[in-house]
C-alpha cells in the first residue's frame, strides 16, 4: 500500500528534516511533500535536502490552504499529514498512524500525544480534535467544502465532518511526542498573539459547523 505523506510548515527549519527523515524510513511512505506556507526561513532547503518534494507558496495561505495544496498533489489514496514543529517522531508514531487505514480498521486516525510534555500533553487530552497527526483516506477529502479555508481550524473542520458523517475514526497515542509549542518559537509575547489568532480562527470553524 502507498500512502503519501503531506507537511504543511512555515518557518520550521528547526524540525522539518528530522520529521521528513524519519518518513524516508517508512516503507509505506512513497512520497514525502512539504508546503512551505510562505516560509522566509530556510524551511524549503531542509525539507529538499531530507527527501522531500517542496511545494513554496509566495504567501501564508494558513494550514488549511496548505494541507489542500498538499493533498491535491498527492499521488496516492491514503493521505497522512503531520504537523511541522513534531519533536520526537519515530517510523513506529508513523506506523501506527497508518497502519489502522491500511488495514481498514479506520477511516481516519488522529494522533494524541502522550508522554511527552505536560503542555503539549494537557492540551490534546483537552480538545484531542486539534492533532494535526492524522491519516485519511483522499475521499473524505474530496468530499468537504472549503476546508482550506478553516486555517488553523482545519482539524477541527475534519473532526466535525468525521463525526456528522459517521466516519471510523481511530484514536493513537503517539508516546514520548510533544511539538515545539509557538512561545517558544516567537518568544512569550509573540507567541501568545500567534495562540490567541489560532483559537480565533478554530473558533470561527467551531461557529460555522454550529449553523450548519
Amino acid at each position: 500500500m502507498s500512502i503519501s505523506a503531506v507537511i504543511p510548515a512555515y518557518n520550521e527549519e528547526h524540525t522539518i528534516a528530522d520529521i521528513v527523515t524519519v518518513l524516508t524510513m517508512v516503507p509505506e511512505i512513497k512520497e514525502i511533500i512539504v508546503v512551505s506556507d510562505g516560509s522566509c526561513d530556510n524551511t524549503p532547503d531542509e525539507a529538499r535536502r531530507a527527501g522531500a518534494r517542496v511545494f513554496e507558496l509566495a504567501q501564508n495561505m494558513g494550514k488549511g490552504g496548505a494541507m489542500m495544496i498538499g493533498a491535491n498533489v498527492a499521488r496516492y489514496d491514503i493521505i497522512l499529514f503531520l504537523d511541522a514543529d513534531l519533536v520526537g517522531l519515530t517510523t513506529n508514531h508513523v506506523r501506527s498512524l497508518i497502519y489502522p487505514i491500511i488495514f481498514n480498521e479506520a477511516e481516519m486516525t488522529i494522533g494524541i500525544f502522550e508522554g511527552g510534555r505536560f503542555a503539549t500533553d494537557l492540551a490534546q487530552m483537552v480538545a484531542p480534535y486539534l492533532s494535526g497527526q492524522r491519516a485519511l483516506r483522499r475521499e473524505l477529502l474530496t468530499e468537504m467544502n472549503n476546508l482550506e479555508a478553516s486555517r488553523f481550524g482545519v482539524e477541527v473542520a475534519l473532526t466535525w465532518y468525521a463525526e456528522k458523517h459517521h466516519v471510523r475514526v481511530k484514536e493513537i497515542e503517539l508516546s514520548g511526542m510533544t511539538h515545539v509549542m509557538k512561545e517558544e518559537k516567537l518568544g512569550l509575547a509573540r507567541g501568545l498573539a500567534a495562540r490567541m489568532k489560532m483559537y480565533w480562527e478554530i473558533a470561527k470553524v467551531v461557529k460555522r459547523n454550529i449553523h450548519h
